[in-house]
C-alpha cells in the first residue's frame, strides 16, 4: 500500500493509557517546529486560552515534531505464545501492506509481515481486514526460512520489509540473515517468494562494520543521484554503537550506501538507535527510530530533508508506556492509513521478548 491504505470512516481514538505519555511544554514544542520550520499540527496541538488570575497553571500541550499524529496506543495484534510457529517465544520487526487493490485474490485486505529474530528465525504473515485486527496467522509459516538451497544456509532469518512494485506487479521483500547481510526476494502473491539476490552486506559498508540489518527500502526520488529509492538500515560498527546508516538504488536491486551514518547515536544522546522508517509529510522527509531500553526505549524522529542533506533532531515522536505491552519499549514501527486513520503498527515489549502491537493516530 506504498505507505497508505483506502479512505472511510473509522471510530474515534481512545484515550492514551499513560497520560503523561508524548507530553512537552509549549516552548520545547515551538522550539521544535522553528529547527524544522514544520509548525506541528497534532491533535492536541494549538492554542491554550488564558487562564484565569490565581488559577493553576495550565497543562503542557502534546506536540506532534513535523506535524504527525499523535498516535496512542489502541491494542495488541498478535502475541508469540498463541502463535501455531513459535520457535523462540519472541517475535519483532512488523511490516504492513495494505494488498486488497494490488493482488487478484488476497487472504486479507492487509498483509502483515513479521517473525521471530533469533534461530532459526523465519518471515512469516498474518492477513487481516483492518488494521485494527483481527489478524490470523498464515497456515503454513515460515514463508521464508533460514534455509534456503542453493541460495543460503544461515542461523536464521528476521525482519522482513515489504515493497510493492506497481511497474512489475511484484511484491519484493527485503530481510537480514546472517545481522550482516540483507537478501531480496520476489513475489506475485505475497506469500510464495523467489529469491533474486543479496543487496546489503558489511563488506560494503567501512571496515569493522559489524552488522548491516532491519533495512527497510522506500519509493523516494533522489535526481540528483538518480535513485528512485533509498534504504534506510541499522549499523554497527566497531565502537559497538548502533547507528541509521543508508543508501540509494535506481532499481532497488543494485545499491550505493553512503559510507557516513546518516542519524548518529550521539546526536541524539543514546548508545544505540534502530528500526528507521521513513516519512513525508508537508514538504519534507523524515526518519523515525527506536532507541534501546537504556536509553529510555522510544521512538525518535530527524528530519533530513527531501534531499537528505538535513539533520534536525525533533525528539520524541512516541513514549513508550512502562505498563504490557511496551514495558519500556516501543521499536520498529510500520506506518499505514486505513478508510482514513492514521496507524502505528510496531514492536512492543523487550528485546526478544516482545509483541506486535498498533497504535491510533
Amino acid at each position: 500500500m506504498s505507505q497508505h491504505g483506502d479512505n472511510g470512516s473509522q471510530h474515534a481514538a481512545d484515550e492514551p493509557r499513560n497520560p503523561g505519555r508524548r507530553i512537552f511544554l509549549r516552548a520545547a514544542a515551538a522550539t521544535a517546529a522553528v529547527a524544522s520550520g514544520v509548525v506541528a499540527t497534532g491533535a492536541a496541538a494549538g492554542s491554550a486560552a488564558a487562564a484565569p488570575v490565581g488559577a493553576a497553571p495550565a497543562p503542557a500541550l502534546e506536540a506532534a515534531p513535523g506535524g504527525f499524529p499523535n498516535y496512542r496506543y489502541l491494542k495488541t495484534l498478535l502475541t508469540p505464545s498463541q502463535l501455531k510457529y513459535n520457535p523462540t517465544g519472541e517475535i519483532i520487526f512488523p511490516c504492513i501492506r495494505g494488498v486488497y487493490d494490488k493482488l487478484a485474490d488476497p487472504l486479507g485486505r492487509y498483509y502483515l509481515y513479521y517473525g521471530p529474530h533469533d534461530a532459526p528465525g523465519g518471515i512469516c504473515l498474518a492477513y487481516g481486514d483492518s488494521l485494527e485486527g483481527p489478524f490470523t496467522e498464515y497456515t503454513a509459516n515460515p514463508i521464508v526460512s533460514n534455509n534456503w538451497q542453493p541460495h543460503y544456509q544461515v542461523s536464521h532469518v528476521a525482519s522482513p520489509h515489504v515493497v510493492w512494485r506497481a511497474d512489475l506487479k511484484e511484491l519484493w521483500l527485503y530481510f537480514h540473515g546472517e545481522n550482516g547481510t540483507t537478501r531480496l526476494a520476489r513475489s506475485k502473491n505475497g506469500i510464495t517468494f523467489t529469491y533474486d539476490k543479496v543487496v546489503l552486506t558489511t563488506a560494503m559498508m567501512p571496515a569493522g562494520s559489524t552488522e548491516t540489518s532491519y533495512a527497510r527500502v522506500f519509493a523516494h526520488e533522489l535526481p540528483s543521484r538518480g535513485a528512485h529509492y533509498v534504504m534506510l538500515f541499522m549499523l554497527n560498527n566497531k565502537s559497538n554503537h548502533r547507528d541509521i546508516a543508508w543508501g540509494w538504488s535506481s532499481d532497488g536491486r543494485n545499491w550505493t550506501f553512503d559510507q557516513t551514518p546518516l542519524v548518529r547515536h550521539s546526536d541524539v544522546g543514546a548508545n544505540n538507535i534502530g528500526g528507521p522508517h521513513l516519512l513525508s509529510r508537508d514538504g519534507s522527509t523524515y526518519v523515525v527510530y527506536n532507541t534501546s531500553k537504556e536509553n529510555g526505549g522510544n521512538l525518535l524522529i530527524t528530519e533530513v530533508g527531501n534531499d537528505f542533506s538535513r539533520r534536525n533532531h525533533l525528539g520524541l515522536f512516541y513514549d513508550s508506556a512502562n505498563t504490557p505491552p511496551d514495558n519500556g519499549r516501543s521499536a520498529a514501527p510500520s506506518f499505514g492509513t486505513d478508510r482514513g486513520v492514521p496507524y502505528m503498527v510496531y514492536e512492543a515489549g523487550e528485546r526478544l521478548q516482545g509483541s506486535i502491537a498498533v497504535a491510533r493516530g
